[in-house]
């Protein structure tokens, strides 16, 4: 006869190596999904760098801005409504996006946002957080800027997201008082026509490199689209759940073989 102990643990591992299997194979199909999810943001970048160059204008239908479509706008930069983006890192140092849009049409306050560059940050006295940063001065006067196109200024995770007080909330109106520049984590189109009263067009505009010759870094960060990788971690998974099915297989095996040698025994 089997003993108790014997069945409790070929009942344990046949239903860890279960449990394992599913996991295991899941963690396959969700690599497989993360490689589809990145394959879909190549051909989104391939196609939207493929287009011709768009005007903006405050006429321009918001269905032609397309992510990642080089764009042109020509205007005048309002520099009292400019904002730091905080906690932008580049090549291993912190510091900001400078944020400022670009007035295209003065009657009717029509603008569009532009991420002008990247700045290093600067550490004030202690206890008092971030100092203002050194800004590069405005050109004044007309304007034309290039760029390529986003929906939106990329987001960065905020931990009072998860409910906790929000620090980095943009201020109700600007300019801000003092003069001093606000410094937010994330930037949402629509609080930030809000604040400025301005009428934006539903796109940003990452400024490229061209003339400009102002400091700014502008080595925008780029998606990660390497959907091989996730092939490849996905085969991994899927090679250790096919081993712990064999295991599965292995216990059940000998669980059935020993089932029949005792009832061999005890019918002999």
């Amino acid at each position: 006869m089997a003993r108790p102990h014997s069945t409790r643990y070929t009942v344990a591992a046949l239903l860890l190596l279960g449990v394992a299997v599913i996991i295991l194979a899941s963690l396959g199909q969700w690599q497989l999904r993360r490689g589809d999810e990145r394959r879909a943001i190549l051909a989104a970048i391939e196609a939207g760098r493929k287009q011709a160059p768009l005007p903006l204008t405050p006429a321009t239908d918001p269905a032609e801005m397309t992510a990642w479509r080089s764009a042109q706008a020509s205007g005048v930069w309002l520099p009292q409504f400019s904002v730091l983006l905080d906690n932008r890192n580049h090549d291993g140092k912190p510091g900001y996006w400078l944020a400022t849009p670009l007035l295209l049409d003065a009657d009717a306050r029509r603008a569009v946002l532009v991420l002008r560059g990247w700045i290093p940050r600067v550490m004030g006295v202690q206890g008092q957080g971030p100092a203002q940063p050194q800004l590069p001065a405005t050109p004044e006067g007309p304007q034309t800027v290039t760029g390529e196109l986003s929906p939106r200024v990329p987001r960065l995770f905020e931990l009072w997201s998860l409910g906790g007080p929000e620090q980095s909330a943009l201020p109700a109106s600007l300019p801000a008082a003092g003069g001093a520049l606000p410094q937010v984590q994330n930037l949402p189109l629509d609080a930030y026509a809000r604040a400025t009263g301005l009428a934006l067009l539903p796109t940003v505009l990452s400024q490229a490199d061209g003339s400009a010759d102002d400091g700014l870094v502008r080595d925008w960060p780029q998606p990660s689209v390497d959907f091989q990788q996730n092939t490849s971690y996905a085969v991994q998974w899927f090679a250790f759940a096919s081993i712990a099915a064999v295991a599965w297989l292995v216990v059940l095996g000998g669980a059935i073989r020993r089932m029949r040698r005792e009832k061999n025994t005890l019918g002999a």
